[in-house]
């Protein structure tokens, strides 16, 4: 697996569609099928919107990674000093999960979106920045599909706002743009060199996602929570869910939402022993605390860096956020 990691993201060509959308097909499948144990089903049987990690083995979170493929490849490359990341993860000894938005690159791709835009703008005519871009996000996510597909209990990615081809305004997703519009290039884009089918099908995968996550002394979601959701909301995907759980902004969130989760979902836990993870929001801090302490956005888009959490541990972010550049 290793070797297709260097390839993928040494890589200078657009995927192939056809061999692309296998993979996309098999990414949807494991998601279809995950332990109900891990991920309980929604009301009508298909998979549901949260996910119950392993309370026994330590969990990595891995912030926004917007097309960082070298994020990915310091990820891979964390050891200990007897086992390989790949190992760890085979011996189920290791869990990760990313807080979702794998498209759109951010600060250092904002020379490029605008470089794209004038090529949006002529109809693709050329197109070698907008390629660019597209080469780094759907490697990225092939990435992210492969190690799905070969650990599917211990490796998990959420939905954020960005997992969002088709750029919909509807059931909780919204266009998006930052730079430029960045959302209806990327559709355009794929609908031109890949195809309608093609985006359908990636479509369908993002719609499997989860977007929660409940470890044994936090919780996940891409963004802040805007209000407190009850399980079966979450489960379900109401649309209000979707939207609150990847879209809040700061000072969004409803006041107290963030304890109540906290308290009804880690019910044996002090209030003191447990926080809620999230990124969406670009920090320059190595973290930065919200909702009284309670909420830790992680998304700095300059660093490479992870959450690491070890099981029956107090969390310590001064030690447990850690820089992977080295890896």
């Amino acid at each position: 697996m290793i070797k297709l990691f260097d390839a993928i993201i040494s890589s200078t060509t657009i995927p192939d569609p056809s061999e692309y959308l296998a993979k996309v097909s098999s990414a949807i499948e494991t998601l279809n099928n995950e332990n109900l144990s891990i991920r309980p089903e929604a009301s009508d049987g298909s998979p549901g919107g949260i996910l119950h990690l392993y309370h026994d083995i330590p969990t990595i979170i891995v912030p926004d990674i917007h097309a960082r493929k070298q994020l990915m490849k310091a990820l891979i490359n964390i050891k200990t000093e007897e086992k390989s990341f790949f190992e760890l993860m085979k011996n189920k000894e290791l869990q990760v999960l990313c807080v979702g938005d794998g498209f759109h690159s951010e600060l250092r791709g904002k020379e490029r979106w605008h470089d794209a835009f004038k090529e949006y703008e002529k109809g693709y005519r050329k197109h070698k920045n907008m390629d660019a871009e597209m080469i780094d996000c759907f490697g990225l996510m092939e990435m992210v599909m492969e190690l799905k597909i070969a650990f599917p209990e211990n490796f998990h990615f959420l939905k954020g706002n960005h997992e969002n081809i088709k750029n919909e305004e509807t059931g909780g997703d919204h266009p998006f743009r930052k730079f430029v519009f960045e959302g209806d290039m990327v559709k355009t884009w794929v609908v031109q060199f890949l195809g309608e089918d093609f985006l359908v099908k990636y479509s369908d995968f993002e719609k499997k996602l989860p977007l929660m996550a409940i470890g044994e002394n936090f919780l996940v979601s891409h963004a802040e929570p805007k209000r407190f959701y009850y399980p079966e909301e979450i489960k379900d995907y109401h649309a209000e869910t979707i939207h609150g759980l990847t879209w809040t902004a700061n000072g969004e969130s409803e006041e107290g939402s963030v304890e109540e989760m906290l308290k009804y979902y880690l019910p044996d836990k002090l209030l003191s022993e447990k926080l809620y993870f999230g990124g969406h929001r670009i920090i320059s801090e190595k973290y930065k605390l919200r909702a009284g302490g309670l909420f830790v956005q992680i998304h700095n888009p300059w660093n490479l860096q992870v959450v690491y959490i070890k099981p029956d541990s107090h969390i310590d972010l001064e030690k447990d956020i850690l820089d992977i550049s080295g890896s």
